[in-house]
């Protein structure tokens, strides 16, 4: 454990002893497998995802301007509409009916305008809801906020292994029970995506932190909600010979290169993306800001 002297700079996070654990599912996804034993160090993590009054008071106190408020490099998006070339961020609007899964511009709109104060574009807001995680956050926005409180960004392995809780290898953060008694255990799409919200755990958007029970080890909101920005890159195909923490982080013909994002959102849906699971992982590129993107921080032992 660190020293007393340590825990000023450790206020609502939670300590968490090194060990060893199995990373990744080989039931789910492809991308998370091979299952494999991973080491990690101890390090403190924080209870929650970072909110917007958190993120508000790093804003006020430095005067830092998120990507999504920046303007934009034609030149980085040979292939876009000039009238979209603004700032603004991506934006989750609900369809009408059913649509083809297979393209998520179906659902997603670049939304001149949208950024973390609105996360959903000109006339929303964040007020009354300073304890919702923050969102329309890119990678650089939330590394620029770590670096600002003293902290990082969790490794994926970091990451899933605080995640389980001590339950190594469940389905989820809470155990292998979807709904146990038949209760929501996190902020999750019920219902068929991406039109039909049941809203069976009472949200439908973002949820306050802290509003589901939290996993073993104390912390609150680690699948569904917000996904997570870590530090690592991500590569689709991996291998037992795989560092946890290498991959090579651009596809072809990708303009930026992608980080992993761990823990599901309020969008994920059992009918598209069951990945609000501990062992879930995507590739996001690191230009991206979205409505259901966060983060969280570490403090290494």
């Amino acid at each position: 454990m660190p020293t007393a002297e340590r825990r000023a700079d450790v206020q609502d996070m939670v300590w968490v002893e090194g060990g060893e654990f199995l990373m990744g599912s080989e039931a789910f996804y492809p991308e998370e497998g091979p299952v494999r034993r991973v080491e990690v160090n101890g390090f403190w993590i924080a209870e929650h995802p970072v909110t917007a009054g958190e993120f508000r008071r790093f804003v006020r106190e430095t005067g830092y301007v998120t990507l999504a408020e920046r303007p934009l490099d034609p030149a980085d998006y040979p292939d876009a509409d000039p009238d979209l070339l603004v700032p603004g961020s991506l934006v989750f609007r609900k369809t009408t009916g059913p649509v083809p899964l297979d393209d998520v511009r179906s659902w997603w709109d670049y939304v001149p305008g949208a950024f973390w104060k609105k996360p959903g574009g000109p006339g929303t807001t964040i007020n009354g809801r300073d304890r919702h995680p923050v969102v329309q956050v890119a990678y650089e926005d939330a590394e620029a906020y770590a670096s600002w409180s003293g902290k990082a960004l969790p490794t994926e392995a970091e990451w899933e292994y605080a995640a389980r809780g001590g339950l190594d290898g469940a389905a989820f953060a809470w155990g292998d029970d979807h709904f146990p008694n038949g209760k929501p255990m996190a902020n999750t799409w019920q219902g068929e995506f991406p039109w039909q919200n049941l809203k069976a755990d009472g949200f439908e958007g973002t949820s306050p932190v802290g509003s589901f029970p939290p996993n073993g080890y104390g912390l609150y909101d680690v699948t569904g909600n917000v996904w997570e920005w870590t530090s690592d890159w991500f590569r689709a195909e991996r291998s037992e010979d795989d560092s946890p923490c290498c991959a090579q982080p651009t596809r072809p013909g990708e303009r930026f290169p992608r980080k992993v994002i761990k823990g599901g959102s309020h969008l994920c849906a059992p009918n598209y993306c069951l990945r609000y699971r501990p062992a879930a992982r995507q590739g996001e590129t690191v230009d991206t800001s979205t409505g259901h993107i966060g983060f969280r921080c570490v403090v290494r032992g």
